[in-house]
């Protein structure tokens, strides 16, 4: 069961102008099951994307770049079931080929199409499926299908992942949604993650490339499942210009921040749902490092805590063995380390003060905190400064079971 997380009610998730989402479905992994989406973005339609960052990225990856250099998306088709990875020339050219059905059927240039998988890897896709799929799709083509698209492209997820907000900007009622879909082989890099937002704002395409590049780092670039960064992962935002406002050209601006607030909080609530929804997850961990010489090594520290497998399977178990937090703190690779200035907290309670044993700590207050479904780790080097924050799950028996059986 997720981690505190509710799936999404089907008003919850609100319409944007401009935008148009069809679902159907291919039989790629069970017949019947929907898991092709069809994305329909308004001309004039601004878009930014960020992808994997893994060497071995998937076919649609290569393509989306492809077609982004060359003219501006109108439609982003999504596919559950398979992740066309590990596919070589053949799987570039399945991924042409589905774009190429979308053009016929919407009457637009291949290159305007924007293809996206995910599911297992190393398996071709069986092209006259989506041949067959894609009419289907676009035929369904509705604003107010966000709620039908985030089942859609769940994999292992448990749940669908989605949230909207409305706010005022420009004297504008200005509209965001979004959905995502991840559970495992979750650690972004630019997790399998995909996630896209839309918003009816306007915004001029350097602003929005820099604003996806912020509210990345500041939500799917801070959270691990297992460390593992998928061959697919991509975040798309797409900004139709509907809501009337005047159109947002500096994210330094009282506007740019308005906005840019506004999508990093949904991005961020949708990389927390990933999390709470990990494979066999029952705990949700925020993991902050304080007091560093800078952002880099504070996320250096609290992705070693984050990923290390004796930390997060202590978690699962509610055992407060405080002792794997300290290795993992002293294993992280920081130069010129002070061991004496060092504090661990769980939660309010403090397990190391001046990198011994804090004098304060009993058992019971740790079993206390470690019995907890969210829990925070926080570590202080004493030598800085800054400070970083990633969210991470336990690991449980479930983990290993999903994967195991994941081809099953």
């Amino acid at each position: 069961m997720p981690v505190n997380l509710s799936a999404p009610q089907a008003k919850a998730l609100l319409a944007i102008a401009g935008i148009k989402l069809g679902i159907s479905s291919a039989g790629i992994k069970k017949v019947g099951r929907p898991d092709i989406v069809l994305i329909e973005m308004a001309e004039g339609t601004t878009t930014s994307a960020v992808y994997t960052k893994n060497a071995f990225c998937a076919a649609p990856v290569h393509v989306c770049k492809q077609h982004q250099s060359q003219t501006s998306p109108r439609y982003l088709l999504i596919n559950s079931g398979n992740a066309n990875a590990g596919t070589g020339e053949q799987g570039m050219a399945n991924a042409k080929a589905c774009c190429q059905y979308v053009a016929d059927v919407a009457d637009v240039t291949a290159n305007t199409v924007l293809p996206f998988s995910t599911g297992v890897i190393g398996q071709q896709l069986v092209l006259e499926k989506f041949e067959a799929a894609i009419p289907n799709a676009y035929q369904a083509l509705l604003a107010d299908n966000w709620f039908a698209a985030a089942h859609a492209i769940m994999t292992t997820d448990t749940i669908a992942k989605g949230v909207s907000k409305q706010f005022e900007l420009d004297g504008k009622t200005v509209t965001v949604t979004g959905m995502a879909k991840g559970s495992g082989m979750i650690r972004p890099d630019m997790a399998t993650m995909l996630a896209y937002v839309a918003t009816d704002a306007a915004i001029e395409q350097t602003a929005l490339d820099a604003l996806i590049i912020k509210a990345t780092n500041q939500s799917f670039n801070r959270i691990t499942v297992d460390g593992d960064t998928s061959t697919n992962d991509s975040f798309v935002i797409m900004a139709t210009g509907q809501a009337g406002n005047a159109t947002v050209t500096d994210l330094d601006s009282d506007d740019g921040q308005t906005l840019y607030t506004a999508i990093a909080e949904i991005s961020q609530l949708l990389a927390h749902a990933i999390v709470r929804d990990g494979e066999g997850a029952t705990k949700f961990i925020e993991v902050t490092v304080q007091q560093g010489v800078d952002s880099e090594e504070c996320r250096q520290v609290a992705y070693t805590i984050a990923h290390s497998p004796l930390v997060k399977t202590a978690l699962f178990a509610s055992d407060p063995n405080w002792g794997r937090i300290l290795a993992a703190v002293g294993r992280s690779g920081i130069s010129n380390f002070d061991l004496d200035k060092v504090a661990i907290h769980i939660g309010d309670v403090c397990i190391v003060d001046g990198g011994q044993p804090a004098s304060t700590y009993t058992e019971q207050q740790g079993q206390q905190v470690m019995a907890q479904d969210e829990i925070t780790i926080r570590v202080s080097l004493g030598r800085g400064q800054a400070s970083d924050t990633v969210w991470t799950c336990d690991f449980s028996y479930d983990y290993v079971k999903i994967n195991a059986e994941y081809r099953t």
